[in-house]
């Protein structure tokens, strides 16, 4: 025989529908929409025209996210957890932990994580619990394949994962308008610079110290 509570649980979840596909794809479709156009024009992008590129309505834009700082938290969330997601990728593909990373870096550049700096900024709520959680979920898979790199001799032991998140921010921060074609050949490249660089054996000495984690936090 149930217990109350199961039987009030039960009757809440009677109350409360599963959102049907067609608007579980709907928000999908706008959250991709507004991805590409944040990255192409910033995070001002008047919200008609990202309605237009999902192919949805602007009622079904608003529905979803009632305000542009929602739809930005949304965006966010979803880059930030797509990328964590490619790292994971690639650390199952790569037995050597630099290949790894290499992989993982050419990846964050197209899920362009570096155009969630733009978003970050005004009365964006950077310390939601969500983004906190996502945020530190790559922070701390970041730090454990650098560090699992040094431990292989692959990477040169003069950084931390602080100067690969921000080498990897700059690097693939996309300038919105910008009117060069074909820009992603030319991150790649960069990128690929940069990853030379890390690898071992050093062939310069760096200035200053290693970024932590901790670093960037209080810089932040």
């Amino acid at each position: 025989m149930e217990s109350a509570v199961e039987t009030a649980a039960c009757a809440a979840s009677r109350r409360t529908p599963r959102p049907r596909a067609d608007a579980l794809r709907n928000r999908e479709r706008i959250v991709t929409a507004a991805r590409e156009m944040f990255v192409e024009f910033g995070p001002d992008v008047p919200l008609d025209e990202v309605a237009r590129r999902a192919g949805v309505g602007n009622a079904t834009l608003y529905r979803n996210f009632p305000d542009r700082a929602a739809l930005i938290h949304e965006v966010v969330l979803a880059v930030t957890s797509r990328t964590t997601d490619r790292l994971e990728e690639a650390v199952e593909a790569e037995a050597d932990p630099f290949a790894a990373l290499s992989r993982f870096v050419h990846a964050a550049a197209d899920e362009r994580i570096g155009a969630l700096c733009p978003m970050l900024s005004g009365g964006f709520d950077t310390d939601h619990p969500e983004l906190l959680s996502e945020r530190r979920r790559l922070e701390e898979a970041v730090e454990g394949l650098v560090e699992r790199a040094k431990s292989a001799g692959r990477l040169r032991t003069d950084i931390a994962v602080g100067d690969v998140l921000v080498a990897l921010s700059q690097l693939t921060r996309p300038l919105p308008g910008i009117a060069c074609l074909h820009i992603d050949r030319f991150t790649h490249r960069h990128l690929q610079l940069f990853l030379d660089g890390l690898e071992s054996p050093a062939r310069s000495e760096l200035p200053g110290s290693a970024a932590t984690l901790e670093d960037l936090r209080a810089g932040a």
